[in-house]
């Protein structure tokens, strides 16, 4: 016979409804407790829009960090006091698409310093830093677009060759000054205003070349031609020398009456 619980009786609760509820704060502590990502100390990492974004503004940062979260989007490297950029600098940030490290101190950019970025990468920032040249395959394969403005520029064949193959911010493209050229009548100017002008910095390359190659050939037939009349200079007096002591040997004629006075007297 089933019993009945009368209305003084206490109802016992169900056990699975504590599991539950224990199971529900125990999972709920772990997300809060457990960070998704890590982040560098001098940095903050948010949230935007379902992206995650380091921001490291002015943060006094003399190197770009090693320890970034690998699911960064948008890295903001901006106003700090970074003078190079490595080799694989964000090789394992395969998500980045804007990058921003304006307003620094950079004076190298190493060949392979976006490597494992340039399929994802679709903003990058170097403007106000201070550039002078790159390598050519530092922008390799890259598809983003590119500020470069407000950097001191050396215009010269590598150059014209690196911007040839990127797609430049059109917004800051004409700040892109030749700070110094290898022709000093384009310094001051917009590099792309001189390309379109149909200036050729390769020829004055090439040019230059020729002539360094030229003054060489020349020292080194000078230096040939001073080695052989040393050397004529040098022969002629050895001959000088040889001659008048050739002089002052008795001839054979005097030997030969020196030899019959010698016989008539014996």
């Amino acid at each position: 016979m089933q019993e009945i619980a009368g209305p003084d009786m206490p109802r016992k609760p169900p056990i699975i409804d504590h599991f539950a509820l224990f199971w529900g704060l125990l999972l709920g502590s772990l997300l809060v407790v457990t960070p998704v990502t890590p982040c560098p100390m001098s940095c903050q990492c948010i949230e935007k829009s379902g992206m995650a974004v380091v921001q490291c503004v002015s943060r006094s940062l003399e190197k770009i960090p090693t320890d970034l979260p690998r699911d960064t989007v948008v890295l903001l490297l901006a106003s700090n006091h970074i003078t190079h950029i490595p080799n694989y600098a964000f090789k394992e940030l395969h998500y980045l698409q804007e990058l921003d490290l304006s307003n620094n101190n950079i004076e190298t950019v190493d060949v392979g310093a976006f490597q494992g970025v340039s399929d994802s990468l679709l903003v990058l920032d170097l403007s106000n830093n201070h550039i002078q040249s790159v390598p050519k395959e530092a922008f390799s394969r890259l598809r983003a677009k590119i500020s470069l403005s407000n950097n001191p520029w050396h215009c010269e064949c590598t150059l014209q060759e690196v911007l040839r193959e990127l797609r430049l911010d059109p917004e800051t493209v004409n700040d892109v000054i030749c700070y110094t050229a290898v022709q000093e009548e384009y310094a001051g100017k917009p590099v792309i205003q001189v390309l379109d002008s149909g200036i050729n910095f390769c020829n004055f390359h090439h040019k230059t070349t020729d002539i360094a190659m030229f003054v060489t050939m020349f020292g080194w037939f000078t230096m040939v031609i001073a080695y052989v009349i040393y050397y004529v200079r040098h022969n002629q007096e050895d001959a000088r020398r040889h001659l008048e002591y050739l002089k002052s040997l008795p001839s054979s004629s005097q030997i030969s009456k020196d030899f019959d006075t010698i016989s008539t007297v014996l």
